[in-house]
């Protein structure tokens, strides 16, 4: 009996945002990412499906909800649908292994069959684990139609374990888009695609690699800019850290009544003497592109974490990197147990409230501010 499986990469996550290297890491799926959620759910309405299988981390399992609850199906979770474990990359971003380790990641990007890292798996573990876990729930499904939400490097191992695919040609099968479908159909243990990565239910704005260019454009300058991060010395970059404030408060409230330079750096210099964790530069190749400024004490008693000055350099604006400031302090704050992420944003900045909104923050109060009321705005950073 031949049975059906649909194989369904988990929606827009926080590793595609903030250009992290995501593999057994645990991570949320995005504001776009639940849009996207949404358009899959109106795909599969029309489609029986007998049973629904998702990896156990939360992407795949937030994304497995398009079909398991409208469905009233109970949703079966497994380690082995997981993406490839990327041992000591977990959660360092793509811009510090481009930065540090260039022959590793171009070894990763070229599916050199020698590609391993330290304390992961190589693609050829990883076509072995996938092919085994969606057999065996073929298996447990004869003649049935089966959902599978797993991950975007694991469902080109299994693409490529199907076609015959050796693992050094395996670039030549493109990258699947956040949501995509592939189709397979299982009898007697041998596996045919019947498509692969399908993105048509996603309208332009929510494709995720409509919006993104570094998988067509990795050797054009132009293209998406992956952020690495250190820390910044307050004494010796003082300048530079200065010019951001001032450029970001002028900004703000049109001129520099109220602005205080030396004490802002003081604070950060004091920050950073405490905890060198608190004063990052974001750095684009060999140069600085923004500051994050964290106070790692304030509101510690209620979970969160606080970010207290986040801003780019203005030839580095509208090049995605906002985000991954975003997400160098949701790693960090993560790591240290809160549960939420907060900053204060001017009720009249728009473009500052468009661009946190789009992240996920909702405001939650206000708090005084030296030319009124600013407000509190909050994310919610558990998985």
């Amino acid at each position: 009996m031949t049975t059906t499986l649909y194989i369904v990469r988990h929606a827009e996550a926080e590793g595609n945002c903030y250009r992290r290297i995501h593999g057994w890491y645990d991570a949320r799926v995005t504001e776009n990412g639940l849009r996207q959620i949404a358009a899959l759910e109106k795909r599969f309405q029309d489609i029986h499906i007998d049973a629904v299988y998702s990896s156990d981390l939360c992407r795949t399992m937030t994304t497995a909800s398009a079909v398991y609850r409208p469905k009233g199906l109970e949703l079966h979770t497994r380690s082995d649908l997981r993406e490839l474990n990327m041992g000591v990359w977990e959660d360092r971003t793509w811009g510090e292994v481009i930065e540090f380790q260039r022959e590793q990641y171009d070894k990763y990007c070229r599916c050199d069959p020698a590609w391993k890292n330290e304390g992961g798996e190589s693609r050829d573990e990883g076509r072995r684990r996938i092919m085994a876990a969606v057999l065996d729930i073929a298996a447990r499904h004869p003649g049935q139609t089966v959902a599978v939400f797993a991950h975007g490097d694991i469902i080109r191992c299994l693409q490529a374990e199907v076609l015959g695919v050796p693992t050094a040609e395996m670039p030549e099968l493109g990258h699947c888009d956040n949501t995509g479908v592939t189709c397979m159909r299982v009898e007697d243990g041998r596996a045919e695609l019947v498509f692969r990565n399908d993105n048509s239910h996603l309208p332009p704005e929510l494709s995720t690699l409509g919006r993104q260019r570094w998988w067509r454009e990795r050797d054009n300058v132009m293209a998406d800019a992956n952020a690495w991060f250190r820390p910044l010395e307050a004494k010796r970059e003082g300048n530079f850290y200065l010019e951001l404030r001032r450029e970001a408060w002028q900004g703000l409230y049109g001129d520099l009544e109220g602005y205080a330079g030396a004490a802002f750096l003081d604070e950060a210099a004091e920050q950073a003497a405490r905890d060198r964790r608190a004063l990052w530069c974001a750095m684009l190749g060999d140069r600085p592109a923004g500051v994050l400024q964290l106070d790692l004490d304030r509101d510690r008693a209620e979970k969160a974490g606080y970010i207290q000055f986040l801003a780019l350099v203005p030839g580095f604006r509208g090049r995605r990197l906002g985000p991954q400031l975003l997400g160098q302090a949701v790693s960090l704050y993560r790591s240290m147990g809160r549960e939420k992420l907060r900053l204060l944003c001017a009720p009249g900045n728009g473009p500052a409230q468009t661009f946190y909104a789009g992240c996920g923050f909702v405001r939650t109060g206000s708090r005084p501010g030296f030319h009124g009321p600013l407000d509190l705005l909050e994310k919610d950073i558990r998985v």
